[in-house]
């Protein structure tokens, strides 16, 4: 027998030039501003850029559906109609100058897209109910394991519903010029469909694709980037103290290891399911907050910024109702600033392939202090981070750490994060002292 050794050539995901460093900005457009509309959020575009966001996560925009409806508004995730826009936040002029505004600041505008289930009153209940899955009864089948009794799901065994749904996606790109989709629960449709879907839109244009998933399969033919579902779950548990630091270590070992270099993964302290049902990131985080802000920046990932983070969020946002967020000057948003920054001036902090791999460097304080070395041939960027509520005195024991070194100032009380230090010489046999839940982030030129 012979053993076919080449394969054939099927379709790859590549990732773009354009965000080899790039970071990602969430927008829950209902509760962006007090009048939650597209032309609120496309005033603050300069602030998003500011922020250093390169490309804008809009949640979904279109009209939520009435019969089953939660709260008084309901949820966005419960699509009525797939074509049309949510009057609550304006029109498709409204929306088109959004996308073009954005364009115009080299902002990518993504959607985000629910392909899983659909508003009990989406016309398509009507028109192909033979399109929708059915419970042991035989009746329209809202999730059997969630509280998700304002929508029903597809059965995407029917390929005129795939046809649809990827014939809507395309509208969108078509249309407006969108440049691809978050797409909700991903791994509740069946991988096939996204291949599909992912060869159709980049027929119209190169497309980004992120999946609410954490699945690499779904990196080989369809997407960009996936949820770093695992990290913030370790971080979560780490910060209240229900686990040691050598479950972040296995989280990295098996990024490193069990997915592909390419492959995107998101780093996120708060999303909006996260902040409307676990709390806000002070809630989640408590003291190891700002630690978890810089690994998620600094450390291998796309960094998420869910909007209101900026501004200390200062409150659980309403889901199904109108709960504008309190807009201020804060220290996350500077600090935020700084570390992405630091992030787009040295090519290893990379996303994905187009930076260096962590390097963790050992030290005498394994079980309080975790850190690690980013490294090219042009800079080496130390990040040591004190997940412990005691004075670290850290000595490292691996000759990669020399060299000399400058400190950026990270101080969250300082207005001048991006501020170094005197250089100064770092060896195996200092000791660096670290605050209590403090971080450092040193950078070596050579």
């Amino acid at each position: 027998m012979t053993i076919q050794t080449t394969p054939k050539k099927i379709y790859r995901v590549t990732q773009p030039e354009w965000s080899k460093q790039a970071v990602i900005y969430q927008v829950n457009t209902r509760q962006f501003s007090v009048s939650g509309t597209f032309k609120e959020v496309t005033k603050r575009l300069n602030h998003i850029c500011d922020l250093g966001a390169d490309i804008l996560w809009l949640m979904p925009i279109h009209p939520i559906g009435e019969k089953n409806r939660k709260g008084e508004l309901g949820s966005p995730y419960a699509v009525k109609d797939y074509l049309d826009i949510n009057p609550e936040f304006g029109n498709a002029d409204d929306f088109q100058e959004l996308v073009q505004e954005a364009h115009n600041r080299n902002l990518k505008v993504i959607l985000d897209w629910v392909p899983n289930h659909s508003a009990w009153d989406n016309p398509l209940v009507d028109t192909h109910p033979h399109w929708y899955a059915r419970d042991h009864h035989g009746e329209f089948r809202p999730s059997p394991w969630w509280d998700w009794s304002d929508i029903i799901e597809f059965d995407y065994d029917e390929p005129a519903l795939r046809e649809y749904m990827i014939n809507a996606m395309r509208y969108w790109v078509e249309r407006f010029d969108i440049d691809g989709f978050r797409c909700d629960v991903a791994g509740y449709v069946p991988n096939d469909f996204w291949h599909q879907a992912r060869v159709a839109l980049d027929a119209i244009k190169p497309v980004f694709m992120l999946a609410e998933w954490e699945n690499r399969d779904l990196h080989e033919t369809a997407f960009n980037m996936t949820y770093a579902w695992s990290w913030n779950e370790t971080m979560h548990e780490l910060a209240h103290g229900r686990c040691s630091l050598d479950r972040l270590r296995k989280y990295y070992s098996w990024n490193e290891r069990a997915w592909p270099h390419s492959a995107y993964r998101m780093t996120f302290v708060s999303n909006h399911d996260k902040n409307a049902w676990d709390g806000t990131q002070a809630e989640q985080f408590g003291d190891a907050l700002e630690g978890a802000i810089v690994l998620s920046v600094l450390g291998e990932g796309m960094p998420l910024i869910h909007n209101g983070q900026e501004a200390g969020e200062t409150k659980r946002l309403a889901f199904f109702e109108r709960d504008p967020i309190e807009w201020q000057p804060h220290r996350i948003g500077d600090l935020y600033k700084a570390l992405i920054k630091i992030k787009k001036s040295i090519p290893a902090l990379g996303n994905g392939e187009f930076g260096s791999r962590m390097i963790q460097v050992p030290s005498n304080a394994m079980s309080q202090v975790f850190s690690f070395v980013r490294m090219d041939e042009h800079n080496k960027v130390l990040v040591i981070i004190n997940f412990s509520d005691t004075l670290g005195k850290v000595t490292f024991n691996d000759p990669i750490l020399n060299g000399h070194y400058y400190k950026c100032t990270l101080d969250s009380s300082s207005s001048h994060h991006e501020s170094k230090s005197e250089t100064e010489h770092l060896h195996i046999d200092k000791a660096v002292q670290i605050d209590p839940w403090g971080y450092q982030v040193w950078i070596s030129s050579h």
